[in-house]
């Protein structure tokens, strides 16, 4: 059998178990096909950056407008939050309050309140899930953490505004505290359950990565389950928990819903998470509501406040990175 030179045949095995011969594609092709995913890979990833170059753009614009009409100092250091100007010149309070520290106050408070809740029972769940639970467990118990990430942020806001902030108020008057209908702790509290599954499912994926040979050598050493997970699996799984409580922390800044129907919109600036208390989203969203005029300083405030909310989340995300990149060198 003779083959041509200039197309040299390449034996392959057939669906029935024999051979085929074939001849290879130019490589031509292979180049072009390679260059033109490359091409839209860069593409994608351009529209991404250019998408957040564009958000920060516009936020930025805005908010100099408004620091034209209101000092930078008065916006980061004042203590009364009241947008209210007047429309005409004569009209009484015609100059409103723009002090960002009880909105801060109260995004910060109520953050905490749900990371408190989240952290140690989503971390906790994901352990057990990866290590203890057997697979007939793990099939039912993961899949319905995980029914709790679909369910709306208004049906939470209702189960909070309905149930928790009444339940609340009444077992603070039978042992005598004093709990607003619309308190912090309310909101608090719904939003960790809301976000326990994020937590959840992605310290799941993450300790359930680790490499069975850090495991198998830790039992070789003598060491106990318990001791292998804390010694052994949570610091090697160490960054993406981070990312996952990172994700955790960004959700609970950026909810509205619940806080707007579980913890009013009173600006106070104060640390009791019984009282009723707001956050930047929630006067981002009041302020951005309705007929508005975008070149007075209470609409122009939004943007200051998102750009204020960008540069909140973007100290996180570097102080988690810092956090991680240092362990990763101790553990290494």
């Amino acid at each position: 059998m003779k083959t041509s030179q200039c197309n040299p045949l390449t034996p392959q095995h057939g669906p029935g178990g024999g051979q085929r011969y074939v001849t290879p594609g130019p490589r031509v092709s292979r180049v072009v096909v390679e260059r033109g995913i490359m091409f839209i890979l860069i593409a994608c990833s351009t529209v991404a950056v250019f998408t957040t170059v564009g958000i920060v753009v516009s936020l930025l614009l805005e908010a100099i407008r408004f620091f034209k009409s209101v000092p930078v100092s008065d916006f980061l250091f004042g203590l009364v939050w009241s947008p209210q100007t007047a429309i005409r010149p004569d009209q009484i309070g015609s100059s409103g309050s723009f002090g960002a520290v009880p909105l801060l106050a109260g995004t910060f408070l109520i953050s905490a309140i749900a990371m408190s809740i989240a952290t140690p029972v989503g971390l906790f769940s994901a352990i057990f899930l990866a290590e203890y639970a057997t697979p007939r467990i793990r099939a039912i118990v993961k899949p319905a953490l995980e029914i709790l990430a679909g369910i709306p942020t208004v049906v939470y806001g209702f189960f909070a505004a309905l149930v928790v902030a009444p339940l609340l108020r009444n077992t603070g008057e039978a042992v005598g505290f004093d709990i607003s209908s619309e308190s912090a702790l309310a909101a608090g509290l719904v939003m960790g359950v809301m976000i326990i599954p994020f937590v959840s499912s992605l310290s799941d994926d993450v300790i359930t990565a680790v490499p069975q040979n850090l495991r198998e050598g830790s039992y070789g050493l003598g060491a106990t389950k318990s001791e292998t997970i804390r010694n052994i699996i949570l610091p090697a799984a160490l960054p993406g928990i981070v990312g996952s409580l990172l994700l955790g922390t960004s959700r609970a800044i950026g909810e509205t819903m619940i806080v707007v129907m579980a913890a009013g919109l009173s600006a106070r600036l104060t640390a009791n998470p019984f009282e009723s208390v707001t956050t930047i989203t929630v006067q981002i969203v009041t302020l951005l509501t309705g007929d508005q005029e975008f070149d007075s300083p209470k609409t122009l405030s939004a943007f200051a406040l998102g750009l204020l909310l960008f540069l909140v989340t973007l100290i996180l995300n570097v102080i988690a990175l810092q956090v991680v990149k240092k362990y990763r060198v101790k553990y290494d």
